[in-house]
């Protein structure tokens, strides 16, 4: 399977100034099976920068194209219908016990807000077939409403677990916009609770972005001899990583021995679009 991993587009006043058609193309030019997007699809959630992320992933020629919503994406109180409007049309996993949630702003109040749906959280279970392989994906919710940092209510994860234990597959993944691992000025708040939820269902490889910066690391627990291995991908178009390159990830021969992580750097200058590629893995 060929994987290829993007994040954090942000249209809008943060989108950047190069060429989405020759981006797009680049991206259609890998053989992927699965393209991943790990939030930050917006920049202020704004209908008008839904609709562009919307008609941009539509451009991938993918068959397989998932992506989860980030803390960007969560600006408004209309941010839950402009996703899945635009984004994703999957129904979510609703907390069976709702008056035991803690996370802010997961429901929201009617009498305040005059909204059609009240709750706030997208979470995902999906599963992929390609070729021989029925692959898992678990995507997790880490955002709060009008919060940079990141949250998961507990009582959804229970709820995502059970789903889970009734299900066939081969591989897992799960992709989560806030590392789970890796530092940062707006972490996730509560990341152990989620390292334990990896373990107990075996999960191997964790997809995020959210810091715009590039970050590959293994995590092994000696007390219960398991690992998992965490790709954090830079933003793929925002304004403010030109200097730096935007980038993606394209993972070829992924859940293989053959595994080989290529990483492509987009670079502008002078409103000329071009890119550089490198084995970053394998």
């Amino acid at each position: 399977m060929n994987i290829l991993h993007i994040s954090d587009l942000h249209f809008g006043t943060r989108h950047w100034d190069g060429n989405n058609k020759i981006l797009l193309d680049k991206i259609n030019s890998y053989p992927a099976d699965l393209v991943i997007n790990t939030g930050d699809s917006t920049t202020d959630g704004l209908e008008s920068e839904y609709q562009d992320a919307g008609e941009f992933l539509k451009g991938i020629t993918c068959e397989n194209v998932i992506s989860i919503i980030g803390n960007h994406d969560k600006r408004n109180m209309q941010s839950n219908k402009y996703y899945k409007k635009y984004i994703d049309h999957d129904e979510v996993i609703l907390a069976s016990r709702p008056e035991l949630t803690t996370k802010k702003d997961l429901y929201l109040k009617p009498d305040i807000s005059k909204t059609k749906n009240y709750f706030t959280d997208h979470n995902y279970i999906k599963l992929v077939n390609v070729e021989n392989m029925t692959l898992l994906v678990v995507c997790i919710d880490s955002n709060v409403l009008y919060q940079d940092e990141g949250f998961v209510e507990e009582e959804i994860l229970r709820d995502i677990s059970e789903k889970i234990s009734r299900m066939k597959y081969d591989k897992s993944m799960m992709l989560i916009h806030h590392s789970i691992l890796a530092g940062d000025v707006t972490p996730l708040l509560n990341p152990l609770i989620l390292t334990t939820f990896v373990r107990k269902h075996k999960i191997e490889d964790v997809f995020c972005g959210h810091t715009h910066l590039l970050d590959l690391r293994k995590s092994t627990d000696l007390h219960f001899d398991s690992s998992f291995t965490q790709y954090m991908i830079g933003s793929l178009s925002s304004a403010n990583r030109v200097a730096d390159y935007n980038m993606f990830f394209y993972l070829e021969n992924w859940g293989t021995s053959a595994l080989q992580v290529h990483l492509i750097k987009i670079h502008l200058d002078d409103g000329v679009t071009s890119f550089t590629e490198e084995l970053f893995y394998g």
